[in-house]
């Protein structure tokens, strides 16, 4: 395969076709999403001006996945707070902190998978989502207060939120959270 100092080179023309060079054949967005879901690593290279332009690509993909099933990942609320980000002096620090977050995530990733198994390996499937429930819920919880400190020690002078405030948006996440998981549940009852 043609790579580019060991990636793969996907060029993207002006007609919006994506090509990749180590393949020799035309790919979509979705075959790129799929290509990341496997690890494979490339860039994405507009043809005429050979900028890099993965960054732009791999947004789109997200956009494309969160309008494409009715399971998003990334809440409004955690959407809000991401564009206040934007112009504002912590905008050099919230890129670090979500790449070493999601890192750490991944790392909980299959510990967290072994538990949710063995919870549901204890109890019939479907009649008691609570122990997989609370560990989510822990788990944004835990993530939640990692970002507020993280905030507070670049800014220290930055007012914590109010406790109030704070409380309705860890509870509208959880809430969210959790109507994700009966959505899950309900598609596994039909099956």
């Amino acid at each position: 395969m043609a790579k580019n100092e060991g990636q793969i080179v996907i060029k993207k023309y002006a007609n919006r076709r994506l090509y990749n060079t180590g393949t020799s054949t035309y790919v979509t967005l979705e075959d790129l999403a799929e290509m990341v879901k496997k690890g494979e690593d490339f860039t994405v290279q507009d043809a005429k001006s050979g900028d890099d332009i993965t960054h732009s690509v791999l947004t789109q993909i997200i956009f494309e996945q969160e309008s494409k099933t009715g399971n998003t990942l990334l809440p409004i609320s955690f959407l809000r707070q991401l564009i206040t980000y934007y112009g504002d002096q912590m905008q050099m620090v919230v890129p670090s902190f979500l790449e070493h977050s999601m890192r750490a995530f991944s790392e909980q990733q299959a510990q967290m998978r072994e538990q949710v198994n063995r919870a549901f390996g204890e109890t019939p499937l479907g009649k008691n989502l609570q122990l997989p429930m609370q560990m989510v819920e822990d788990q944004v919880r835990r993530n939640t207060e990692l970002f507020q400190q993280a905030m507070q020690m670049f800014s220290p002078f930055m007012n914590p939120p109010a406790a109030k405030e704070s409380r309705k948006a860890e509870a509208k996440d959880i809430d969210e959270l959790k109507e994700q998981l009966r959505a899950l549940q309900n598609k596994l009852d039909n099956l």
